[in-house]
């Protein structure tokens, strides 16, 4: 098929699988203006499924750029309330939210680490209303990508811009299913395919992990009444809906004191518009309490050092490493690629539906259970060939999840 007919397939499956829109339902799009194409595509899906009404923010890197050179941290600081209060509002209304993934992974290369996690700092207490409704899966959301001219030239910076877009087009239509012959349904089976381990792993009642690899060598403690996702699930209004496209991995929540011993990256971690490269943490009952890295450790520490939560882990996911994204051979420098190449786990905020009742619970209560509580929420990877996962169960029963980076189940 032709780019145009490939673009339409990919923005119908965000659309119909990835928020599922419902009839008379609010959507929001977050968009790069380099992206105005497939969000105008992805607007035309929308209206056509019933959407009632679409929104589209568009923002631009170059803007971003000037805004750290210039602005003050003071100014850094500051979050307007009435861009948080128009995300509340949509919330509350049971709207949609698909963000379009594809910052340039070097573009605040140059900016003091203390600015960009100010600005951060700042963005996460604003939106933290928001941000539950989205980590309780109170609403649909997904996040996607599309090729941009500076991350292309990240990834293929031999070929000529308009090379490097279309070799990075074609590795996001690979992965995400869209060359099959329907996209749809190819998802409908993947995301069966996901349920199934999740299903197996949620019936093991499984107490620790014990993760074993170069540079690696940790125990993480679940919480008794943890949940493990993947593929999709139904929002708290029963709508069923897949966050990610790509996704490739089941995850659930580590207990957020139940974590010890040595982790090492695999792959680079682009936060903030910086990368993070080669990086070590040293956990001691799921604190961390040392880290460095080759490249970024300032930024790293900073993130760290975010709030109470940011020094803890929210998530723990497991990725083969014959799924697509991984046997593209690709390093994307975009966390929604890279995490579904590799194991990960997140720094900060755990998500509520990965406990038994958690989206009923409050924040004190969640604590009490085991689960993190931060504003941030950042995956790291640190999968790979000779990585194995071990885990034992509450009646001592001991399996392996992973061998050498593939299922063992």
């Amino acid at each position: 098929m032709n780019f145009e007919e490939n673009l339409k397939k990919y923005a119908e499956l965000v659309v119909k699988v990835g928020v599922n829109i419902q009839t008379d339902q609010y959507l929001m799009i977050r968009s790069p203006i380099e992206g105005a194409a497939f969000a105008r595509e992805l607007t035309k899906y929308a209206y056509e499924a019933g959407a009632k009404r679409v929104y589209v923010e568009y923002n631009d890197e170059e803007v971003t750029k000037m805004t750290y050179d210039y602005a003050t941290e003071e100014t850094l600081g500051e979050y307007p309330s009435w861009i948080a209060d128009g995300y509340n509002e949509l919330a509350e209304k049971n709207s949609a939210f698909i963000s379009i993934s594809a910052s340039n992974p070097d573009l605040l290369k140059d900016v003091p680490p203390s600015k960009v996690i100010i600005s951060q700092r700042a963005a996460g207490k604003a939106l933290e209303t928001y941000k539950r409704y989205i980590t309780n899966s109170d609403v649909t959301w997904c996040v996607v990508s599309i090729p941009t001219k500076a991350w292309s030239k990240k990834i293929f910076p031999d070929a000529s811009d308009e090379e490097s877009l279309k070799l990075l087009w074609n590795k996001i239509f690979e992965v995400t299913r869209i060359y099959e012959e329907d996209p749809v349904k190819a998802w409908k089976e993947h995301t069966d395919h996901l349920a199934s381990k999740c299903e197996f792993l949620n019936n093991k009642c499984i107490k620790t992990l014990k993760y074993t690899a170069p540079g690696t060598n940790l125990t993480v403690t679940l919480p008794k009444e943890h949940i493990w996702l993947g593929g999709g699930e139904n929002s708290t209004k029963g709508t069923y809906f897949v966050a990610n496209i790509p996704t490739e991995e089941v995850y659930t929540m580590p207990h957020k004191y139940g974590v010890d011993g040595v982790l090492t990256s695999t792959k680079p971690f682009n936060y903030g518009g910086n990368l993070i490269e080669n990086f070590t943490l040293t956990f001691e009952k799921g604190k961390i309490m040392k880290c460095s890295a080759k490249v970024g450790e300032e930024m790293l520490k900073e993130l760290i050092e975010t709030d109470e939560g940011s020094h803890y882990l929210g998530e723990v996911a497991i990725v083969p490493q014959s799924s697509p994204v991984a046997a593209s051979n690709t390093i994307f420098f975009n966390t929604l690629f890279d995490e579904n190449a590799s194991c990960h786990f997140a720094i900060g905020h755990c998500y509520p539906t990965n406990m038994q009742d958690g989206v009923k619970m409050s924040k004190e209560e969640l604590e009490k259970a085991g689960a993190n509580i931060s504003i941030t929420h950042e995956d790291f990877m640190v999968g790979g060939p000779k990585m194995t996962i071990e885990a034992t169960t509450e009646q001592g029963e001991v399996f392996l999840i992973l061998k050498d980076g593939e299922w063992a189940f």
